[in-house]
């Protein structure tokens, strides 16, 4: 996404040069090798980021990360895969991320919580622990994970949280958060944001979660192959207008970034001594992983009216000699600025670099920051596929609406393929019947401790369960 901005925007990003290659075997000298290259357009199919796959990517053969095996993993799952991983879009293609990356911050080493696949990595990102996760557990969705988040620490501070959802909030695999207490933080994307920030009213903490389902009129823009990246820039740039107008502006500060790099390649090694597991959780067999290096770097974007112009951010400068920017570094940063008088989630966040200096080095906010970014025009030439199958990604959050439709894994479409518009039509009815039963529940008097439960159709007491 990032790494060509190095030719043309800004020549300091720890970017590409076109020299960068993989060969198709890390076993075999003399190989053929295929290099980075510019022209990366509409990607179809998805590259492979399981846990094992990321392994595959960044060890190779060796016992120690060369970034060297993308072309190899990649071909042992289709030959049209090899050159598209190595693949990045000219900055002209990103047009909304170029002018972002002039007029602000981007860092060059935030780098994914553990080398595997989203929802684990997403955990990471509010709770500084997936909880033993390497990959998308079950079992674990249907109770919710756990494991303490930072908008519980808020919450305790008094502080308020929103999430604005355009199909599911994702942050619903979290067990706390289906708590009754917060079933009023939940809101759509398109009917409560815009609103929230016109009138001053967006709370401390805003979380916006993309549209993941592709459908006619209503084009995903979560930049997951085969979505068209381009309504992913149309995504930001409608948040970053919305925000440069509203009287909040001066108080803001907007993270972009990316639950992990999707099976893409990337230069820079992963961190991978001196990292400490969060919370001594194991992940499960056959690896056992011990949640003791780093995934593949992602981009991340920082803006502020209080960042200098063309800020390159790299390593951070502690809390320890080995501490980097990861996922983790938001909780950490959040308890920071806020001074929250809770404990750090777990051992990551205590460790991981925060990122409150990207707004401390001017004296008074800018007055120069644009109103409006640049247009961006569609890269993918044909119309979307509605009666699609799934990918996992999509499928995983089916099976969490499921849970809070109280379908359970719905069994019920195990002998039937769901198409794109099925799982929209279905996640999105779940989503509203679980989020309207909880506030129907608060009404009658329901007692603020207890979650969310299983049956969220019905509206009575019986719908709640501890």
């Amino acid at each position: 996404m990032l790494g060509w901005m190095k030719k043309s925007v800004s020549p300091s990003i720890n970017g590409v040069t076109g020299k960068e290659c993989n060969s198709v075997s890390t076993k075999r000298n003399g190989a053929e090798r295929i290099c980075f290259s510019d022209d990366a357009e509409y990607v179809d199919p998805d590259p492979g980021h399981s846990f094992e796959a990321v392994k595959e990517q960044v060890f190779g053969s060796s016992s120690v990360p060369t970034m060297s095996g993308f072309v190899e993993q990649a071909l042992s799952l289709s030959d049209d895969l090899s050159k598209l991983v190595m693949k990045g879009f000219k900055p002209e293609s990103l047009p909304v991320y170029a002018s972002l990356v002039r007029e602000f911050a981007v860092f060059d080493e935030w780098f994914s919580s553990l080398p595997g696949p989203t929802q684990p990595n997403r955990l990471f990102v509010y709770s500084a622990t997936s909880h033993g996760s390497t990959s998308h557990v079950k079992s674990q969705m249907l109770k919710g994970f756990p494991q303490k988040t930072i908008f519980d620490s808020l919450h305790e501070n008094g502080m308020d949280f929103g999430v604005y959802y355009q199909n599911i909030p994702s942050t619903l695999l979290y067990r706390s958060l289906r708590k009754l207490k917060y079933i009023f933080k939940f809101h759509q994307y398109g009917l409560k944001f815009k609103k929230d920030a016109r009138n001053g009213k967006l709370p401390s903490l805003s979380v916006i979660e993309p549209r993941y389902f592709d459908l006619r009129g209503f084009p995903a823009n979560d930049d997951h192959p085969s979505h068209d990246v381009g309504h992913g820039q149309r995504l930001v740039k409608e948040v970053y207008e919305t925000l440069r107008a509203s009287p909040q502006w001066n108080q803001t500060l907007l993270i972009v970034t990316y639950d992990e790099h999707g099976g893409f390649y990337d230069h820079v090694p992963t961190p991978h001594v001196h990292i400490p597991n969060p919370d001594g959780n194991i992940g499960p067999a056959p690896y056992f992983f011990n949640f003791d290096r780093l995934g593949v770097r992602v981009p991340t974007i920082m803006v502020s009216p209080w960042i200098k112009k063309g800020t390159v951010i790299s390593k951070p400068t502690g809390p320890t000699p080995s501490s980097a920017y990861e996922h983790s570094s938001i909780p950490a940063t959040i308890k920071k600025i806020f001074n929250l008088s809770s404990n750090f989630l777990t051992q990551r966040d205590a460790w991981a670099g925060t990122f409150e200096q990207v707004v401390a080095e001017l004296t008074s906010p800018r007055t120069d920051c644009p109103e409006v970014l640049p247009g961006v025009a569609p890269l993918r030439k044909t119309g979307r596929d509605e009666n699609r199958g799934l990918s996992e990604f999509q499928g995983e959050l089916v099976q969490l609406a499921s849970v809070l439709n109280g379908d359970h894994f719905l069994n019920r479409f195990h002998d039937k393929k769901m198409s794109v518009r099925d799982a929209d039509e279905y996640v999105r009815g779940a989503v509203s019947r679980f989020l309207e039963a909880g506030k129907e529940a608060v009404r009658l008097g329901a007692d603020g401790s207890t979650i969310v439960g299983m049956r969220p159709s019905l509206t009575t007491r019986s719908s709640i369960h501890e």
